[in-house]
């Protein structure tokens, strides 16, 4: 149960009263902060104001911290509930592992790689591409998926001009895709690909949110394999997917371990209420239902709706570039005893074609496949698989926001395609999807365990033009002293996005204290 401080006690980081020293007279007290928001984006806000010499405090609304990283058990076994790898595209998560002595935990998935669910049948998901991209639109692979056809299509891409797919000052991914490659790509590969990762149409996704830089490379090298092979040679050599052995909820856990050990004041079940600047004293007034902070910075970690609310009395603007809701994504994870799934029948998991009949799930993971930890822990003939639901797509949004970049601002909750709703509705789907992705029979006489997570709102939608629009927000920000805002819907999606930007905003803030 939270306890309320009593207001005008000095000494603690950002209460009203009297201004507070912190130690020997004569220094200087520290700048405080109040960091709205205690997910990864703002866990790591706080660990960079802390090392700059902030007193901290941290608010989040829910009753535990790391937002879309976290973990659950399933039939004896802890499992991420969330985010369960990181791209390793830049050394951003790497390198925080490392600081905080995680780095012997950091494994790779196993290298056979997943498979794409088609109308025709499964076949290997090519590995050389970018959200489903191919590199090489004549590798055997790729003509496999594509048919002769597509794969001839797709050819096309290295003669067409560079200008093609690239002049628009905002394009969604399908529109790069099929103008260059053609639609027998965007549907076989990219639509999965993108629904696995992102949960939405890529319709409606704005390419220079989700694939920074891919349009300027086609420009400069001609095609959009070039592009791609440009993209992938860039990243970091080696998977582009790490995870920790435990589970990524062990990054959770080593930020809060080690936010408290700094005196980090971390709140949880206190959603904030109220946020303005007070203009005679220069300070920003935070409140909650049972208390109420003067502070000298805040950093704003929450999604973007939240943050346009909370932001609306001092960036009034704000509400002009507000990005709509996310939709609901429900994760069910079954346990079940099945030696049969020991030698693996879709490798890694399997992303599915949204005209792929029968299956309502959008993606499924082979956990014990995928990583050989978890494979190790479970023990021999027991498999976890998880398979997600709920897709964004581009008709499911009409009247709600303009896809082609205009202004977002009356934007309601995305919405998304049809499925199941219900516990046991999901339950029954993702062991019929299950049976029938991977080709074996069973029933949840099977399952030693499930579990089901819905988080809402947990994909950040970046329609098209929402770059623009998170730079036309930053830009309003910005003109405000001793104010940040961080997250995925400002970052990217992804904890490789998230923690780049929210470390280097955050530390350009903590300068400015």
């Amino acid at each position: 149960m939270q306890t309320a401080r009593t207001p005008g006690s000095s000494g603690q980081p950002g209460q009203p009263g009297k201004p507070g020293k912190t130690g020997k007279p004569g220094k200087p007290r520290k700048p405080s902060a109040v960091v709205v928001g205690g997910g990864i984006s703002g866990l790591l806000a706080a660990r960079e104001l802390s090392a700059a010499g902030t007193a901290v405090t941290v608010l989040e609304a829910s009753g535990r911290f790391g937002g879309c990283v976290g973990s659950h058990d399933v039939a004896s076994l802890t499992l991420d509930s969330g985010a369960e790898s990181f791209a390793t595209r830049s050394t951003a998560v790497s390198d925080l592992i490392g600081e905080l002595g995680l780095e012997e935990r950091l494994v790779d998935p196993n290298p056979a790689g997943a498979w794409v669910q088609l109308p025709q049948g499964a076949v290997p998901l090519p590995k050389t591409g970018v959200l489903g991209i191919p590199a090489d639109p004549g590798a055997p692979e790729v003509r496999r998926a594509l048919g002769f056809r597509g794969s001839l299509r797709a050819r096309l891409d290295k003669w067409l001009p560079a200008s093609v797919g690239t002049d628009d000052e905002s394009a969604s991914v399908a529109d790069v895709v099929t103008a260059r490659m053609g639609r027998t790509v965007l549907e076989r590969l990219v639509t999965p690909v993108v629904g696995g990762v992102h949960s939405a149409d890529p319709a409606i996704l704005d390419v220079d949110m989700v694939a920074p830089g891919l349009r300027r490379l086609v420009a400069e090298h001609g095609s959009l394999g070039q592009a791609v092979t440009q993209l992938r040679a860039r990243a970091k050599s080696g998977s582009a997917v790490q995870s920790l052995a435990g589970g990524m909820h062990l990054l959770v856990d080593a930020l809060v371990d080690e936010l408290k050990q700094s005196k980090v004041q971390l709140l949880s079940d206190a959603s904030v209420t109220g946020l303005q600047r007070d203009d005679p004293s220069g300070k920003w007034v935070v409140e909650t239902a049972a208390r109420k902070w003067n502070t000298d910075a805040v950093v704003v970690a929450t999604p973007g709706p939240v943050a346009a609310d909370l932001l609306s009395a001092a960036v009034p603007g704000l509400d002009q570039v507000r990005p709509p809701r996310g939709h609901q994504i429900k994760l069910v994870t079954l346990v079940l005893d099945m030696p049969e799934l020991d030698t693996p029948t879709r490798g890694t998991g399997i992303l599915v074609a949204p005209q792929a009949p029968g299956i309502e799930a959008k993606a499924l993971t082979h956990a014990t496949s995928k990583w050989a930890w978890l494979a190790d822990e479970a023990g021999p003939g027991t498999h976890v698989l998880r398979l997600s639901y709920g897709r964004m797509s581009s008709g499911s949004t009409a009247g709600e926001f303009d896809a082609g970049g205009g202004d977002a601002s009356g934007a309601g909750d995305a919405g998304g395609t049809a499925g199941p709703e219900t516990d046991a509705e999901l339950l029954d789907s993702a062991v019929s999807d299950a049976a029938a992705l991977l080709g074996v029979h069973f029933t949840t006489d099977d399952l030693l365990g499930s579990g089901i997570v819905r988080w809402q709102g947990a994909m950040p939608f970046a329609a098209v033009g929402h770059r623009q629009r998170v730079e036309q927000a930053r830009e309003m920000i910005g003109q405000l002293d001793a104010l940040a805002v961080v997250g995925s819907w400002v970052a990217g999606t992804g904890l490789a996005a998230v923690t780049a930007d929210t470390r280097q905003t955050v530390r350009s803030l903590a300068g400015k204290l």
